[in-house]
């Protein structure tokens, strides 16, 4: 590990040497690309230079231990000899998380995808929650929202909604509420106040520009129609809203909310390429392995991941079995400390998978 880490450091100083030289922004994407590399590379060498710190004071201490000195020096020392050896522990721990293989994706903004599910209009209306919980949690992280379709119910639910999330590193934290989310609640209709089960799906895709995944234009089919949502007289009189039919894999996007139809067809594109990347990574994925994949950060969509009960003020989600009772805070938008959770334990596992990779 630490011939690794002094090679990252190499790569670190290297880089940025290079961004010091005067002609270092002339060709802005490399520039671009570098500078973002360079930003993921610190923290690595920040601990990993913390770590050679602390391990050099351990020496010393350990010298001094070996010293002829009185009792009560003696016993300050070995007390900092311990905390210095905790602390040691604990960086190893982090440098080994912070060498983890990358999600190449996590810096990416996403496109999530929202549909009503098992429930009935209440499934709609749960679909609605979801999307004012996403929408809140994305205005905390200063992340930017865009609409991209959505169509709803009579009653202000939501049978299906996309919407693009902009912002550093929204992947990486989003990833982990792609599958199905159940809502338990009384409805405003009940007046037996009996509670409804209903479910909704969530799909969390990285943003892809088309030239990361091959369309060939002749597998397109284009339709146009009218936009139904809001937006005044010029969103219901021109046929500006755009549907693509992927003929391939049968695919199917669709785009309202911007005004021209060529703004509408560049979004469609945009979700197109995102979807067929997550269907090639699935491919990939069920090649390399038939087991049952962990439920975090996988996106399986087959079983429930959350359930959200709203007379008993909790939310659990069952893939790390972490119960938190403070379902309107959670509802807000603060989703942190569940994202953080699961963050955690899928670090746990990687990191579990790598040390088992290595006794082998």
């Amino acid at each position: 590990m630490l011939e690794k880490l002094r090679l990252v450091e190499q790569r670190f100083l290297e880089m940025e040497e290079r961004a010091a030289q005067p002609d270092f922004y002339q060709d802005p994407k490399a520039a671009s690309r570098l500078l973002r590399e360079q930003k993921q590379l610190a923290p690595v060498v920040a601990a990993y230079r913390a770590y050679l710190k602390t391990e050099r004071e351990q020496q010393e201490l350990r010298a001094m231990l070996c010293e002829g000195t009185d009792a009560e020096m003696k016993a300050l020392i070995q007390e900092e000899f311990s905390e210095n050896r905790k602390k040691l522990e604990e960086l190893t721990q982090t440098l080994r998380i912070l060498l983890l293989p990358r999600d190449p994706n996590d810096d990416k903004s996403v496109i999530v995808e929202l549909r009503g599910g098992v429930g009935g209009e209440e499934s709609a209306l749960f679909a609605h929650s979801l999307y004012r919980m996403y929408t809140m949690y994305a205005q905390r992280r200063r992340w930017t929202v865009t609409l991209l379709n959505y169509s709803e119910t009579e009653l202000g639910g939501i049978r299906e909604a996309d919407l693009e999330i902009a912002g550093e590193g929204a992947y990486s934290r989003l990833k982990f509420e792609s599958g199905v989310h159940r809502g338990q609640r009384v409805p405003e209709t009940e007046s037996g106040g009996r509670v409804h089960t209903s479910t909704a799906t969530v799909a969390v895709l990285p943003e892809m520009e088309q030239a990361e995944v091959d369309i060939r234009p002749e597998d397109i089919e284009m339709q146009v129609f009218r936009s139904s949502g809001a937006g005044g007289q010029h969103i219901n009189k021109t046929s500006s809203a755009v549907r693509l039919i992927h003929k391939p894999s049968g695919i199917v996007v669709s785009c309202q909310e911007e005004r021209s139809q060529v703004q509408n067809r560049e979004k469609c594109m945009q979700m197109l390429a995102s979807k067929l990347y997550q269907q090639e990574q699935e491919r990939l994925d069920a090649l390399v392995t038939n087991e049952r994949r962990s439920q975090v950060g996988t996106g399986m969509r087959n079983e429930r991941i959350r359930t959200y009960n709203f007379p008993q003020g909790r939310v659990t989600d069952h893939r790390i079995g972490l119960t938190l009772y403070r379902i309107d805070e959670i509802m807000d938008g603060d989703l942190d400390e569940l994202i953080d959770a699961l963050v955690t334990a899928d670090q746990a596992q990687k990191l579990q998978q790598s040390q088992t990779e290595e006794g082998t």
